[in-house]
């Protein structure tokens, strides 16, 4: 293995042209960058400097290794610069529903990211109850999730109205069996969705599925179904509230973390304080 001290003296003298020039840029005697090159020869075993030439010339040997160490001396600057600089060298795990990463979301974990360079943020959108599995696993430092009803444990929970709704431009009278737009196996509205049709003695079948909440909504703007949903995340699309069905149960929308201080207990305060902003809004609407 090279030894980049050496490899370094050895490209000095080459651009110099002089051990002189060369000692004073390394801040070394003259004696010793000349004992450092004659160590890489020995090492290497050709002589890499011829110095008789004036000013110093590469011999043939000397100009195969010239690129190589140059190359070896920039990665090693490269590593260094990387293992010297604490960016990211701290992570925090984040699970949260697809609707909850929204823009004030993005925009408030951008800002901490930016204030906090150490920090490196991992956040993965997804369904509720796999967010919460993996959480009591350990996978994530802060979660957000959709529930029934929250766990003694949460930080912050707030409540989140839903309803049933139907396309604007292409409604009908849905007849039994009745189509619908859904989430799959393990999301919180599929299953109270199911519940509540069969309640009113009606049969249903999925008529589309999709794990993004936008191509649920498209979904439903395009007549394929009917769909309960998160009211909040309805604005804006060509769709409305299906009233034959009548009001769903409101759900939960709750926010944990395992360690309550430093860097995440500043993070989660960010983040709950979003979620706070976001129902505010929901209820003045």
């Amino acid at each position: 293995m090279f030894d980049p001290r050496l490899l370094r003296a050895f490209v000095t003298i080459f651009e110099a042209g002089s051990f002189t020039l060369a000692a004073e840029r390394l801040h070394m005697t003259q004696s010793t960058v000349s004992q450092q090159l004659a160590r890489l020869e020995e090492s290497v075993g050709r002589q890499l400097i011829d110095r008789n030439a004036r000013p110093l010339q590469l011999t043939s040997s000397g100009e195969y290794l010239i690129s190589y160490a140059r190359r070896i001396l920039a990665l090693q600057q490269e590593a260094e610069n990387i293992l010297g600089d604490p960016a990211g060298t701290i992570p925090i795990r984040i699970g949260l529903p697809e609707d909850i990463m929204n823009t004030d979301m993005a925009l408030a974990l951008s800002a901490f990211s930016k204030e906090n360079r150490t920090v490196r943020l991992d956040v993965t959108a997804g369904l509720s109850r796999d967010l919460m599995e993996r959480y009591r696993s350990g996978q994530f430092d802060i979660v957000v999730v959709k529930e029934m009803a929250a766990s003694s444990d949460h930080h912050a929970t707030f409540p989140e109205e839903i309803a049933w709704f139907e396309s604007i431009d292409h409604s009908k009278q849905w007849a039994d069996p009745i189509p619908l737009v859904t989430f799959p196996q393990g999301g919180l509205y599929r299953e109270e969705m199911f519940e509540r049709i069969e309640r009113e003695r009606k049969h249903w079948y999925i008529a589309f599925t999709s794990n993004s909440l936008a191509s649920v909504l498209v979904g439903v703007e395009t007549g394929l179904g009917l769909s309960l949903l998160p009211v909040a995340t309805t604005k804006g699309h060509r769709v409305r509230e299906y009233l034959p069905l009548g009001k769903a149960s409101s759900m939960t929308v709750s926010i944990y973390a395992w360690d309550k201080d430093g860097l995440i207990s500043k993070l989660l305060q960010q983040m709950t304080a979003v979620l706070q902003q976001r129902f505010d809004q929901s209820k003045i609407e």
